[in-house]
């Protein structure tokens, strides 16, 4: 199903060390509106969805995976070099006393992961507008996210994911018309 190649979607760079950035990046690491939970959605929604469709939500479960690896890296490099005080001080204490500066899939807040953020109905357009306000919501997070930094490496690779959750956004909005127009088609048998 997937090809790697051992190299980002898109270059990660940060300036300096800065563990309270980190955490608020972890609610795009395993946040409700995260990269993993809307990989997993659009994976498991791929078995319910007209077959003229299945490719659009399988190819954007694949990139979200590659955000997801994106976001882990920009939280290791805002991490690695962070001293036991400065995580600390970024609230980070409790992750750490759990998990050293391994990467887990909590949000912000430190809730951890929970299979609750995958939605699923079951019927293709309500599944569609699901995957179009999770791209939305997602887009939004990352705009804040801009807002909450000024490093403005960073800020270019939070501005390319900001830029591939509008794409995916119109995407859906395509197949959500190709659902509806093949819907109102006659059918003769």
């Amino acid at each position: 199903m997937w090809v790697y190649e051992k190299k980002l979607q898109y270059p990660v760079r940060v300036s300096k060390c800065d563990p309270h950035m980190a955490k608020l990046l972890m609610e795009q690491y395993g946040g409700a509106d995260g990269e993993l939970a809307a990989a997993l959605r659009y994976l498991n929604q791929r078995y319910t969805i007209p077959d003229k469709i299945i490719g659009l939500l399988n190819d954007i479960a694949t990139e979200e995976f590659s955000h997801l690896e994106m976001i882990a890296t920009m939280i290791y490099k805002l991490t690695k070099d962070a001293t036991i005080e400065q995580l600390e001080l970024a609230g980070l204490d409790a992750h750490y006393a759990a998990h050293d500066k391994a990467l887990f899939y909590n949000n912000a807040a430190g809730v951890p992961f929970t299979a609750t953020y995958i939605q699923a109905k079951g019927d293709p357009i309500a599944d569609l507008y699901e995957d179009i306000a999770a791209e939305e919501k997602a887009r939004a997070t990352y705009q804040w996210l801009i807002d909450l930094t000024d490093d403005v490496d960073l800020q270019d690779s939070l501005k390319f994911l900001r830029e591939r959750e509008i794409v995916h956004s119109l995407r859906f909005r395509e197949a959500v018309e190709i659902l509806k127009d093949d819907r109102e088609t006659k059918k003769i048998f």
